[in-house]
Order: structure tokens, then C-alpha cells, then sequence
């Protein structure tokens, strides 16, 4: 399965892919997970050790610069085809059958989305879609604007991840809009931080057309762990959860 987590930001997109990544994990099955996020937090939700010293692949400006055949720090001419099949594997971090890779944020204001930062990035996150062959999960920035559209057309599934707030699924509306014009047909909401009977209501009520595959309820154990405690011991209920959103995707996949 290649599946990409997104959502407006704060509705816990990050724990809930960790969550449903450790899913995956304990079944035994070989996992690449992206952290495409600018804000990146997803080592550090998965247990990774020195999770802070885990260097972006957005940071890393010698390698950039020969893949892209930059000489002499011209960025004005690259290459558009750079090597980046070998990436993955040589400038992942692994915690048992987990890979993760840190894509980074492009921080050289003024270069455009062409710089050569952001072509590599592009490049590299298409390979990881269309080529790799383990269970890909993708933790996005809000939004799928960077997505090219054969790249976005490959990935099996867009999860949103939506708390009961009207600006949650607005933004919620709009990822499963754009996604849907750029070539990504399987596309679910969780919901999160669900408090009420109420709450799961407004989702299945304001979400539309959008299906409401799961709903995870609000733990405060989850607060600590976002201050940057410990993971925390799981519920079975809500690792029971993600046993079946497991199930619903494998089962649309076949």
C-alpha cells in the first residue's frame, strides 16, 4: 500500500500516521515512511532515537548539488533527470522493519519552485511512489499542491485526517478536491479527537462525499506525547482502530 496522511494543521495527522505505521509494523511487514512535512515530527512519534539529529534530505546541499550536476554553486542549470534510486536506502534511518526518511522543507527564500532543492525533493518523492515496492506511508504537509500528477495517480490512498471543527473539514473539502483533480480516486477521512456521539456526527454530517472511514477518540495521553514525552501505552480500543482501517484499505486494495 502506498498511502499519504494529510490534514489541516494540529489535528494530529502526524500521531495518527505513526500510529496506523507501527499498525503496519506489527504484522511484520517492511515499511518506508516519509516525513514530508516542513514542521517534521514523525521520527520522534515513532520512538526513533536522536529523532532531532536525523538530517532532511532538503539539508543535505553537497548531495544535492552532485546529483543535480551543479557546478561551482550555478543553481541556474540542473539537471532534471538526477539519480535517486539508491537515496532511500543509503540516507534512511531504521528502527526494526521501519525505514524513515526526512524530506525536509526547501529554506532558501526566493528560489522558486524550481530551485534545484525543490526539483530533487519532487524527483525523489516520485521515485518513492512509482518505484519501491515495501508498504509506503507518506506523513504530508496540509495540502497535496506538490504532488505531480502521474506521482499522485500511483499513491493507493489519501487519508484526511479531520478533527470536529468546521475550518478541519473545510480544509479536509478542499485536500479531497484537489486530490481528486490530480488523479487520486481512493480518498477517506478519519476523524480524530472525538470526544461525543456529537461529534462523529458533524464529521459523518459536514464531510459529504467524503467517507468517514474511522473515528479515533481524544486520549490525553496523546497530549503529553505531543510535548515530547514518551510514546504512550495505546488502548487496545484505539489499536483495535487501527486494525480495521487496516482491514477497510487492504480490502479496497484487492
Amino acid at each position: 500500500m502506498k498511502i499519504a496522511f494529510t490534514g489541516k494543521g494540529g489535528v494530529g495527522k502526524t500521531t495518527l500516521a505513526s500510529l496506523f505505521i507501527q499498525t503496519l509494523s506489527s504484522d511484520g511487514k517492511e515499511i518506508l515512511a516519509v516525513d514530508c512535512d516542513p514542521d517534521s515530527n514523525l521520527a520522534r512519534a515513532l520512538g526513533f532515537e536522536n529523532a532531532d539529529r536525523i538530517t532532511p534530505i532538503a539539508h543535505m546541499e553537497d548531495v544535492i548539488q552532485e546529483r543535480m550536476g551543479i557546478e561551482s554553486g550555478n543553481k541556474s542549470f540542473f539537471k532534471l533527470n538526477p539519480k535517486i534510486d539508491d537515496i532511500p536506502d543509503k540516507f534512511s534511518v531504521s528502527k526494526g522493519n521501519i525505514k524513515l526518511i526526512v524530506m525536509g522543507a526547501v529554506e532558501q527564500g526566493g528560489e522558486g519552485c524550481m530551485c534545484p532543492e525543490s526539483a530533487f525533493i519532487k524527483t525523489l518523492l516520485g521515485h518513492l511512489v512509482l518505484k519501491r515496492n515495501e508498504h509506503l506511508v507518506m506523513d504530508m504537509e496540509a495540502g497535496l499542491e506538490h504532488f505531480g500528477r502521474g506521482t499522485a495517480s500511483s499513491c493507493d490512498f489519501v487519508l484526511v485526517v479531520v478533527e470536529p471543527s468546521v475550518n478541519s473539514v473545510e480544509t479536509a473539502k478542499k485536500i479531497a478536491g484537489f486530490a481528486k483533480d490530480i488523479g487520486i480516486k481512493k480518498i477517506y477521512a478519519i476523524g480524530n479527537k472525538v470526544r461525543s456521539k456529537g461529534d462523529a456526527d458533524f464529521m459523518k454530517r459536514e464531510l459529504k462525499n467524503i467517507q468517514l472511514i474511522e473515528t479515533i477518540e481524544f486520549d490525553k495521553s496523546f497530549l503529553e506525547w505531543g510535548r515530547g514525552s514518551s510514546i504512550p501505552v495505546i488502548p487496545k480500543e484505539i489499536t483495535k482502530r487501527f486494525g480495521n482501517i487496516k482491514r477497510i484499505l487492504e480490502e479496497d486494495l484487492n
